[in-house]
């Protein structure tokens, strides 16, 4: 069987596309396309030891941005009409509680997905116009659904329950999901060779900081606890995102500041986190402007730092013991200062950063911990499409 995946990552007005020979993790090719939607839209497409192929259009809708990725890959190369794909894999962001692994695509599948769109509105539609447009695209070759929230399937009642009317879950699926769960996977398989130990040994606490963040505890290879909740929006600091906030705040602004609940609504996830309290959501912005001096961006550093430090805490309670914390992300993997002071003071733990170990200049995976530290500190690049290509040929291998 080939092991060529067509990785699709749908987002609200972006489509990020990888194609991948799984077993060597050979990128053959990978691509973006941008500002789906607004009339400015960018295609960008890479081939490898090709010339880079860009385009600069209006993409109205995702079906048409799709459209232009296959056109891509005739224009570029590799022409996917030659190639021999083994599947293509989609990364949906919401399975609710229906899926809990990957899933192969057919219709009754795409309509659970779009009744879904409720818990995941930005995202689980473009999904679905990703997959429709694909399966026209490509008859016959077996497509994959991979879902963000499957990983964190494992969660026990204690940690998914909200303390809400249970009419609520029962009628509404109120609850906690999680997401990133893809990335998760990855990264503690990654972590656990990093380590020379079986995952299933392993308790670990995992950090995906990037311009949305969260964190998980995870025993055995199972997740036990997350910090994003029924929507992303909930946890860890992120670019634009608030986190854990007092859950009445948003009524309070619908009655006090007479907004509407979809202005609270995008207020919470668009415009808030670092970039309300910096004025920016790019951490190295963040970090320039508070070298500078500016002190709302100190402080966003602080309370950004301060938000991680008690998850680890409170992950390291729930687990009781602790092998390795794990940094993985755009932040995670790339800002020291970050990693430093989101752990610092936690030395009576077993959890210590080495100073030159952290600020060694590196791209790869690595222990960031003094020697024969207690507790691990590890940084893992993350490497969700990879991950997306590996779970599709799974399913297809079984089938």
């Amino acid at each position: 069987m080939s092991d060529q995946v067509l990785v699709l990552n749908i987002g609200s007005s972006s489509i990020k596309y990888e194609l991948l020979r799984t077993a060597t993790r050979h990128r053959m090719a990978v691509g973006l396309v941008e500002r789906v939607g607004d009339g400015r839209g960018r295609l960008t497409h890479r081939p490898e030891g090709g010339e880079p192929y860009e385009r600069r259009e209006p993409y109205p809708d995702h079906a048409t941005a799709m459209e232009a990725v296959v056109e891509a890959f005739a224009a570029a190369g590799p022409d996917l009409a030659t190639v021999r794909l083994a599947a293509v894999g989609h990364r949906i962001v919401h399975g609710g509680t229906r899926f809990r692994e990957p899933t192969l695509i057919d219709e009754a599948v795409i309509e659970e997905i779009e009744a879904l769109a409720p818990l995941a509105p930005l995202h689980n539609p473009a999904g679905v116009t990703g997959i429709r447009t694909a399966l026209r695209m490509f008859p016959g070759v077996p497509q994959v659904a991979v879902f963000d929230t499957a990983f964190h399937a494992t969660l026990p009642p204690e940690a998914y329950t909200y303390a809400v009317p249970r009419s609520w879950a029962d009628e509404h699926g109120v609850r906690r999901y999680g997401f990133h769960g893809t990335s998760y996977a990855y990264v503690a398989g990654r972590a656990a060779k990093l380590l020379g130990r079986p995952l299933g040994e392993l308790d670990l606490i995992l950090l995906h900081l990037g311009n949305g963040a969260s964190a998980a505890a995870v025993s055995g290879g199972r997740s036990i606890d997350t910090s994003m909740g029924m929507t992303p929006v909930e946890g860890l600091v992120m670019g634009t995102r608030c986190g854990d906030v007092d859950p009445l705040l948003p009524l309070f602004l619908v009655r006090e500041a007479g907004l509407r609940a979809g202005e609270a609504e995008e207020a919470l996830a668009k415009a808030s986190g670092m970039l309300a309290l910096a004025g920016e959501s790019d951490m190295r912005e963040v970090w320039r402007r508070a070298d500078a001096g500016d002190e709302g961006a100190g402080l966003a550093l602080e309370v950004y730092a301060r938000r991680i430090k008690k998850y680890v805490g409170a992950y390291y309670a729930l687990l009781g013991r602790l092998d390795a914390v794990v940094f993985t992300a755009g932040v995670g993997e790339h800002d020291t200062r970050t990693r430093a002071r989101s752990l610092a003071g936690l030395e009576r733990f077993g959890i210590a950063v080495d100073k030159d170990r952290n600020e060694a200049r590196s791209t790869g995976e690595r222990v960031i911990s003094p020697p024969g530290a207690e507790v691990a500190v590890l940084v893992v690049p993350t490497d969700e499409e990879l991950e997306i290509a590996r779970q599709t040929l799974a399913v297809v291998g079984e089938r």
